[in-house]
């Protein structure tokens, strides 16, 4: 049976997805979208034969559609993800769940008042093949306890609208749910050190940023904001490169390319995670990052924002995990 997919958001991610869906993956296919915009449902109709909707809760609604797709900016997700809940359709929305950790606690309450998992956030790099390498080596206790993190990330330029909070939004935001999957642990502490800003900075952005997170158990983790990350544990260390590339000679330099473009870096993890996300909800599963990760995400993002104007140490504190998210 196909899962008939309604995607909300006919941005560049909606887009890529609602390809992805129709033309490379099984098991699923998209039979209609929304936005609030009319260009994007119209060229998207004209290609696949889908209907339109100009708000996502008519989408929704659709008897005809199983399961919904989530793409609109951050701030747009909250209501589309209630109303998925309330009708009772599984729904992938893309990171980050909201941009408020209330917002995420709301969703996170719905959910467990209905009684059903029904929602996935869209973290790719946990289908990434190389973390999940890595998290498998750090599993089998081979290298020891991990005692520090180090990571980058790194991109090639921002506009003028990308602010010093979304450098924990939209960027640190991968790292903040990655590496609390790879360690199975949760935050307690974050602080943001500013160093000198680059001349290629503008005035709402301070650039570059180190965030240093700790864990429960102890673990500090730092974060330099690409997609490298390297696990010092007792026994040894774990280390994932950047994507490696041909390695030419010519000119006398023996040189090797750097990935910048992050839709060619994690194309693969992408299909996986879509895929998973059809199979699973085919079966009335959800078996990807949930709510519970997306409201842990968010309020870790809210202390390192909060820590990047204070200077200071910021406390997390998200309380127990609800006995409906334990494994």
């Amino acid at each position: 049976m196909t899962l008939r997919i309604g995607v909300i958001g006919t941005g560049a991610i909606g887009k890529d997805h609602i390809r992805r869906i129709n033309e490379v993956l099984t098991g699923g296919k998209v039979i209609a979208v929304a936005d609030i915009c009319e260009a994007g449902p119209k060229a998207i109709a004209e290609k696949y034969g889908v209907k339109t909707y100009k708000n996502g809760a008519d989408l929704i609604n659709d008897p005809e559609v199983d399961a919904i797709v989530v793409t609109t900016p951050g701030f747009a997700h909250k209501d589309p993800v209630l109303q998925a809940i309330a009708a009772g359709k599984p729904v992938f929305t893309e990171k980050p769940l909201s941009t408020t950790a209330a917002d995420c606690k709301e969703i996170v309450n719905a959910e467990i008042a209905g009684g059903k998992h029904l929602v996935q956030v869209g973290f790719m790099r946990r289908y990434d093949k190389g973390y999940n390498q890595v998290k498998a080596m750090l599993d089998s206790g081979e290298f020891g306890v991990p005692l520090i993190l180090h990571c980058t990330h790194r991109n090639p330029e921002v506009d003028t609208s990308y602010t010093t909070p979304m450098a924990v939004h939209d960027t640190a935001i991968h790292e903040i749910d990655v590496l609390h999957w790879l360690i199975d642990d949760e935050y307690e502490s974050a602080q943001v050190i500013m160093p000198v800003s680059t001349k290629y900075t503008h005035s709402k952005l301070k650039d570059p940023q180190l965030m240093i997170l700790r864990t429960k158990k102890g673990i500090c983790i730092e974060i330099e904001v690409f997609v490298n990350c390297e696990v010092v544990c007792e026994d040894g260390v774990v280390k994932m490169p950047a994507p490696s590339t041909p390695i030419t000679r010519k000119n006398g330099l023996l040189s090797t390319g750097i990935e910048t473009n992050w839709k060619n870096r994690f194309i693969d993890a992408y299909d996986v995670e879509l895929q998973d996300w059809i199979n699973s909800a085919g079966k009335g599963e959800i078996n990807g990052p949930t709510a519970w990760d997306g409201y842990l995400a968010s309020m870790t993002a809210d202390a390192l924002v909060k820590a990047q104007t204070s200077g200071a140490i910021e406390p997390i504190t998200t309380g127990e995990m609800p006995e409906f998210y334990a494994k």
